[in-house]
Order: C-alpha cells, then structure tokens, then sequence
C-alpha cells in the first residue's frame, strides 16, 4: 500500500472513533438528563398523622415532605408538648416508593401496632405508633381500601 492510502485509513478510522466517541457522549448525557427529570418529577404521597395533644384534642396534620420528625423539640416538623417524648424521637421518611417509620434512639422507645419498633419498618394506612403517652395514626392516600381489606382478613384468621 502507498503512503497516502495508509494515512487516508488512519484518518477515516480516527475520525470515526472520535464520532462513536461523541455519539456515546451524546446519549448518556440525554440519558442522565431524563432519569433526573423523571427523578424529580416524582410526587411524594402526603401522609396524615392522628393523634390527640395534652388539652384532648384530636389533631389531623398532614405532611408533603419527605421527612417527618416527631418530637418535644419546636424544630421537629411535628412538635409534640409531651414530658415522655424525647425531643428527636422518632422518623416517618418516604423512601423506596413507601414511608418507613423508624425510632431516633429515643429514651422510651416507640411501639408500632403495640410492638416495640427496633429496625426502620414500612408502615401503611390504619397503622398506629405509640411515642411515650401520645398514640398517633397513619392515613396515607390510595393505602386505605387495601388497609381495610387487610384488617379483614386478619380479623377473620382470628375468628
């Protein structure tokens, strides 16, 4: 082969690594582009926590964020004025598509369905957790039917 041959194969093979290259940059990056849209785009479920205060009232709040601190301390999202709370007592965060409820290393520990809370557990609609004296109630949207049925049926084993 002559020389301007050769160096005509090595131009055309260089320029055609360097647009596989560009072609490859090109794609991921649009790529990344629409995970984080669609990352971001995702809605969080709102979460209602039922509970009743010191005065006996009943309380409704409910919450968008994906974190929910409950505890004596006026900083926590969801401060409670009870002596037995600790004042970061416990966690509801939203995570893996579900909410997790999970104790802060709190001085009396929390109970879910009246069983002591030791590892971050998935909680759904109809759920109730124990912080020192305040009993709260979870309701999360679309979760209540199932919650139900699930109540049902567990009703029905028992009988």
């Amino acid at each position: 082969m002559s020389g301007p041959v050769v160096f005509a194969l090595r131009l055309l093979l260089t320029v055609s690594l360097y647009a596989f290259l560009v072609w490859a940059f090109i794609t991921l990056w649009r790529d990344i582009k629409l995970q984080s849209a669609l990352l971001t785009g995702r809605k969080i479920p709102p979460i209602s926590l039922s509970f009743t205060d010191d005065s006996q009232t009943p309380q409704v709040r409910r919450f968008i964020q994906a974190e929910v601190t409950i505890g004596r301390d006026p900083a926590c999202e969801c401060p409670i004025e009870d002596d037995s709370i600790s004042a970061r007592h416990t966690r509801l965060s939203y995570h893996h598509n579900q909410w997790w409820l999970e104790d802060l290393d709190s001085t009396n520990g929390t109970l879910i369905n009246e069983e002591k809370l030791a590892i971050p557990t998935v909680v759904v609609s109809g759920d109730e957790f124990r912080c020192g004296k305040t009993l709260f109630s979870i309701t999360l949207p679309g979760d209540t039917l199932m919650s139900l049925a699930m109540k049902s049926s567990a009703r029905e084993k028992n009988d």
